[in-house]
């Protein structure tokens, strides 16, 4: 498998910047591969998270409006980890290929598929706090507060892709291993989150 993490945040910007134009999920037919097409789709799960989250914070939002927000977020949440965990076993199954990761190599204690998540969660940043700076009628300083910003967020950002980029290829390398670390969310359970079974079981 052909990894890079520069890749995955060009990647990450190009269909942040797609999803705005028109808010559709865009095909992705193009992308060469199961791993690149899970990349995606976690970020467009980050992206409805964002803009649903914005929704609970407008003023005039109602209680009504506030809980199908908050059950969305719950939903689109458990895809956001899910989609992580899945960019984690395509890696997994693809080193498993090469007999690695090697087991006497050092435990790394962040997966890549947790690293993806924060790339695009950055990615997100990136492109608002760009918008924020070119806003029309914001107030005096707002554009170079923002612009501090993003050049901090851009910083963050390369840093984070040259260690994932070193993790993999420390990896490829028997140097360094990762695990497929299950999040095991329990509050879309109904049988784990005791505010559900409580509930239910006050029904009968």
């Amino acid at each position: 498998m052909n990894f890079s993490a520069v890749e995955i945040a060009q990647l990450q910007d190009r269909y942040t910047a797609l999803w705005h134009e028109q808010d559709a999920v865009m095909p992705e037919e193009d992308l060469p591969a199961d791993f690149l097409k899970t990349v995606v789709a976690q970020h467009r799960a980050n992206f409805e998270l964002w803009h649903t989250e914005d929704r609970a914070r407008t003023p005039d939002a109602t209680d009504h409006d506030l809980a199908a927000v908050k059950r969305a977020i719950d939903r689109i949440n458990q895809r956001r980890n899910d989609l992580a965990e899945r960019c984690d076993l395509l890696l997994l199954e693809a080193l498993d290929r090469l007999g690695l990761p090697r087991p006497d190599a050092e435990l790394h204690s962040e997966s890549p598929g947790l690293m993806i998540d924060r790339l695009s969660i950055l990615a997100l940043k990136l492109f608002h706090t760009k918008e924020e700076i070119h806003r029309a009628g914001a107030p005096e300083g707002h554009a170079e507060r923002n612009r501090q910003r993003y050049a901090i967020l851009q910083q963050q950002r390369e840093d984070l892709v040259g260690c994932l980029d070193r993790l993999w290829q420390q990896t490829l390398g028997g140097e360094r291993r990762f695990k497929l670390y299950r999040q095991l969310k329990m509050y879309n359970d109904p049988a784990l989150n005791p505010a559900v079974y409580q509930s239910r079981q006050k029904e009968k």
